[in-house]
């Protein structure tokens, strides 16, 4: 990739503990080219000297106000930035933070991974709603941690997104390695959300009525209103609460160490 080019950005989501890390470097060692420049941009809180020796660069953000805080030089001359949630935070709040630094920073949207611990999610059934909310916002989705998981566990999961048409693809971690790296990285969208389109989706007035389009002399033309359709998880009520609530994924991996990321 040219220097020139915009910077493709790639938003790594997941549990704390489900093995992200491990996998994004496999992921960088078998995808990237070696003229491609890879910066990992690692959330604050879940910093670890060891496991970022693995990476090419790495820079660190942090989380304030509903924003995300990034360093100026962050993404520097990276032709490729990998950007890792916060594990322990709503996947939600962040891809909406997100939107906003990506509008901002110029770049572009490569692709939105979700890291599925499959061991995490079969022994707790309430997840299966917060890896909805991430698998809503994703074109790819990565089973990871598989072992001692019922195969019955893995089909039905998979089925659940099946059945509902979900564009995303589905691809098999085995010991932190994906069989095909560059097909994962193939910056071609297949999510659900529309929320990173460059069309806008509009929304027209109810009172509108369908193939009415008369000219006669003397009609006044309608007025409709245009709006921009809201996502389905980032809408709220009135009171500030999103419409659709996800678990708070913090309480079930109080036991687990950030390290294991």
């Amino acid at each position: 990739m040219d220097a020139s080019e915009t910077p493709l950005v790639y938003v790594i989501l997941g549990a704390a503990g489900s093995g992200r890390r491990r996998v994004l470097a496999d992921l960088i060692d078998g995808g990237l080219t070696p003229e491609d420049r890879g910066v990992v941009i690692l959330s604050e809180g879940e910093a670890d000297p060891e496991l970022e020796k693995n990476f090419p660069r790495v820079a660190h953000w942090s989380w304030a106000d509903g924003q995300i805080i990034m360093p100026e030089d962050a993404i520097g001359d990276a032709t490729h930035v990998f950007f890792v949630t916060d594990g322990r935070k709503s996947p939600v709040d962040q891809i909406e933070a997100f939107k906003s630094w990506l509008t901002q920073s110029g770049a572009q949207l490569g692709r939105i991974l979700c890291v599925v611990n499959c061991r995490l999610a079969e022994q707790h059934a309430e997840l299966v709603a917060w890896y909805e909310a991430c698998i809503h916002f994703s074109d790819v989705v990565l089973l990871t941690n598989r072992e001692g998981v019922a195969n019955k566990w893995l089909s039905d999961f998979q089925n659940r997104f099946k059945d509902q048409y979900f564009p995303c693809l589905f691809e098999l971690v085995k010991e932190a390695r994906v069989k095909n790296p560059p097909l994962v990285l193939e910056p071609e969208a297949r999510r659900m959300s529309h929320l990173f389109d460059e069309t806008d989706w509009v929304v027209l007035d109810d009172e509108l009525k369908e193939g009415d389009d008369s000219d006669d002399e003397g009609e006044t033309e309608e007025e409709v209103e245009v709006v921009e359709e809201v996502d389905p998880y980032l809408e709220r009520r009135i009171g500030g609460r999103r419409a659709k609530e996800i678990p708070d994924i913090s309480k079930f991996l109080e036991a687990r160490p950030q390290s294991a990321t």
